[in-house]
């Protein structure tokens, strides 16, 4: 069945969830390859290298049955067509089972020069791993002093269950390590999430809630989904698992890495000793306490209180976390909680993924500047994250971490990104990016060794004081 365009922004497509469709577009694929399996397909050519579509009215996800060959002109792609509820990136159709119908010409230059440049590589450098070409600018080479990034906070790969149980355990994956090499990521913080099946997105669409209580064992049991989903694509996608300080500087630089994480104790259901199972069976090193429900360990941002801040039991957590060897991430978490984590931590905490306000509003994700200087008086990070409804774009995001980092110190300040986590289609998309990314926070006045700091380093002295 042929579809148009019009059907996909006004919703009427929800009615062929699960038919097999014909949609004509432009392919934007996301990782420098003549051959793709994802990408995205729009109503409209790009406007100029380096655009990427984020409406999710004007494209949609397209997943291939096999490997697609890259066109830079229209084509037709048929597939079983897909209506995601309360999808965690903002999409709201895929396109799965895909294959072009429109004749497949050959692969030409120009597309492949499409290609790259959409990821930013054309006039940017690629990462530090073996077989990459080093940056021949002298006014971008902040790498030389042997700088690692890292994201604080990331959901790259797509390894979160979606709140569409149609999809759940077996929703696809997406790439990871091409588009880290395309950027020159070292390591991302993955993050599973355990509360996703109550919650949902709040009918004005500007945040995820908890709308129903879990069932007893409930959200242990989609942690221990989401762990494997985690080394399932650490598996396929041939990461390195860092663990601990000495895997993290013989690894990091080989190829690109992982640090297994969740976003939120939800999981724990107030027993302890699952910390000691995520660290041992998953080798969980990151532990974000809450995340969109009020949990057995403390408050959150979104939320009015209910615990005060930090409970008892979100106390024993942290102090466990501290001896067996794991980043404690206070986002989410209201400033009471960060102010008692921070009596109870004898190691750095940080905050992941947030933004600087003056006054945040009572249910802001943003957070106030003694908020922040709670997180740095620990010789803490706080990451800066690139929300579209904080920034207009990577500009803005480099001046949001120079507010910051003049607030707190350059040495608190870090990058987490929240790949693939957000409602709307952030301001930083995809791991091509990052070089632009560095260029901006150059222009914004830090030097390079600053700006390796913000891009890795600072998170690295804080995962290092605390996994050892």
């Amino acid at each position: 069945m042929q579809i148009d365009w019009s059907s996909i922004r006004s919703g009427q497509a929800d009615t062929l969830h699960d038919s097999v469709v014909e949609l004509s577009g432009w392919m934007i694929p996301l990782e420098p390859d003549p051959c793709v399996d994802y990408f995205l397909l729009a109503a409209d050519a790009p406007c100029c290298p380096g655009c990427t579509p984020n409406n999710p009215r004007s494209s949609i996800e397209v997943i291939g049955a096999s490997l697609i060959r890259v066109q830079d002109e229209p084509v037709t792609i048929r597939g079983r067509l897909r209506r995601l509820i309360d999808d965690p990136a903002g999409w709201r159709y895929q396109l799965v089972d895909a294959c072009v119908t429109s004749p497949d010409k050959p692969f030409s230059r120009r597309a492949f020069l499409a290609s790259t440049a959409a990821l930013g590589l054309a006039a940017c450098a690629r990462g530090r791993f073996a077989g990459y070409t080093d940056d021949q600018d002298a006014a971008r080479n902040w790498r030389l002093n042997g700088a690692l990034t890292m994201d604080m906070h990331s959901h790259a790969g797509r390894v979160i269950i979606s709140h569409d149980p149609a999809i759940g355990a077996n929703r696809p994956f997406v790439p990871l390590a091409a588009p880290m090499r395309s950027g020159g990521m070292n390591v991302v913080t993955l993050a599973i999430v355990t509360d996703t099946v109550v919650t949902r997105v709040s009918s004005d669409r500007k945040r995820i809630e908890a709308y129903r209580p879990p069932a007893s064992g409930e959200l242990y049991a989609l942690g221990q989904t989401e762990f494997a989903r985690v080394h399932a694509l650490i598996e396929r996608e041939q990461l390195n698992v860092t663990t601990d300080s000495a895997s993290l500087k013989a690894r990091a630089n080989a190829g690109p890495s992982a640090i297994i994480a969740s976003e939120g104790g939800d999981f724990l259901e107030g027993q302890l000793d699952r910390v000691d199972e995520a660290y041992a069976q998953h080798q969980l090193r990151h532990l974000q306490l809450t995340h969109y429900r009020v949990n057995e360990l403390g408050d959150i941002q979104t939320e009015p209180p209910e615990h005060g801040g930090l409970t008892d039991f979100g106390a024993q957590v942290v102090r466990r976390c501290n001896d067996l060897g794991i980043v404690v991430d206070v986002a989410h978490g209201t400033f009471d909680l960060v102010k008692r984590a921070a009596t109870v931590s004898s190691k750095p905490l940080v905050l992941s993924h947030t933004a600087l306000s003056a006054h945040p509003g009572g249910r802001s994700r943003l957070i106030n500047p003694d908020h922040a200087r709670a997180v740095a008086e620990t010789g803490g990070v706080i990451g800066v994250w690139p929300s579209s409804g904080t920034f207009r774009d990577l500009r803005g995001m480099a001046e949001g971490v120079k507010r910051m980092a003049d607030l707190v110190g350059v040495d608190h300040v870090g990058m987490g990104t929240d790949m693939l986590g957000f409602i709307s289609p952030p301001v930083f998309t995809h791991y091509g990016q990052l070089p632009d990314f560095a260029n901006e926070l150059l222009a914004a006045g830090f030097s390079n060794e600053e700006t390796g700091k913000i891009l890795g380093e600072n998170y690295r002295r804080a995962f290092e004081a605390s996994v050892g």
